[in-house]
């Protein structure tokens, strides 16, 4: 299968630009230029751009996802300290999870001092901070 920059963007719907950065950046290969100098993709490509896209859904940075990469191109330099990279990052995703249930736990206590029935400015949470009390739920 051999396809277009425009058809490739379509596909993986990002924009052409896009691809042209991933390019730059070496996540994507330079693609194969035919006769009239368009950029023609295969089917990998399609792959490698769809993944790069779902990495970053997942939150992954270009250089994590380019380091990444880099087990799947078997390239020694980017593979080096890869246990140490996904480590770290796992380390990262833990402390987010510690701080959305932080943040959950916060709006279900605002939700048990401030319900529906209640006006708005006679809310004890926003009086304490107001005030200058503390600035975590349960100093209310």
């Amino acid at each position: 299968m051999e396809i277009k920059i425009s058809e490739l963007a379509k596909i993986c719907d990002v924009n052409k630009e896009t691809i042209r950065y991933y390019e730059r950046k070496s996540l994507i290969r330079k693609p194969f230029r035919n006769n009239s100098g368009y950029r023609i993709y295969g089917e990998s490509t399609i792959k490698r751009v769809k993944f790069i896209k779902k990495m970053q859904d997942l939150g992954f940075t270009l250089n994590e996802i380019h380091k990444l990469l880099g087990v799947v191109d078997k390239d020694a330099d980017r593979c080096q300290d890869m246990y140490q990279f996904v480590s770290e990052k796992q380390q990262n995703v833990e402390r987010k999870i510690r701080e959305l249930q932080h943040i959950q736990k916060v709006l279900n206590d605002l939700k048990a001092y401030c319900p529906n029935e209640k006006d708005l400015y006679t809310c004890p949470i926003i009086e304490n901070v107001i005030e200058g009390g503390g600035t975590e739920v349960g100093d209310v």
